[in-house]
């Protein structure tokens, strides 16, 4: 993109009522890259019921089956999300300021992305960033496919929100992004259209 004002890189994208794609029914995607090539992001309203974060971190070896009772009830009571239906056997962490690598990408203010075995062994240690999403697989759009499902009334897009990134409360992260651009969700309705 030309414009960096036109790039929607930490911005939700915000699912409007009857998409028709099951898979991003009332989601909110944390956009971490769009460029003219396409985008990606990440779901980060929707958890996964299983794997576990322990048992993930088990089958990455990242943790031993001994290390499970040291676990760090922070890491323990994490929930690991769906990132996105592309690569879902896929890791990726959204995380803030407190770790960064060579492998570490800034995809918002002071949000960073890092998908390394590194930061999922500080974080079985309870020694990670403190805010922590850990997600398998991602969203992701090729050239100007978003654009055109925004044009589409597919999307709305409003500045993300930390606090509703790194909530555990799933169930009103869709709700309290609307309320980020003024929308009631009662009074939204799914046949939007252009003036």
């Amino acid at each position: 993109m030309d414009d960096k004002s036109l790039s929607l890189c930490g911005k939700f994208l915000i699912a409007m009522p009857g998409m028709g794609d099951q898979r991003f029914e009332k989601s909110v995607i944390f956009i971490c890259a769009h460029s003219d090539e396409g985008a990606m992001g990440l779901i980060v309203n929707q958890i996964l019921s299983t794997p576990t974060v322990p048992d993930f971190l088990r089958q990455l070896d990242v943790i031993t089956e001994e290390e499970k009772i040291e676990l760090p009830k922070s890491t323990s009571s994490r929930s690991l999300y769906v990132g996105g239906p592309v690569e879902p056997g896929r890791g990726f962490v959204l995380h803030s300021s407190e770790f960064r690598s060579d492998a570490t990408l800034e995809v918002g203010e002071n949000l960073y992305l890092t998908a390394t075995l590194e930061i999922l062994r500080l974080i079985a240690k309870g020694e990670g960033p403190a805010n922590v999403l850990m997600a398998l697989g991602y969203s992701g759009w090729s050239a100007g496919q978003l654009e055109d499902e925004i044009v589409a009334n597919g999307w709305l897009t409003v500045e993300a929100d930390h606090d509703i990134v790194f909530s555990q409360n799933n169930e009103t992260k869709y709700e309290r992004s609307l309320k980020l651009l003024g929308i009631d969700l009662s009074l939204l309705s799914s046949d939007a259209g252009h003036a």
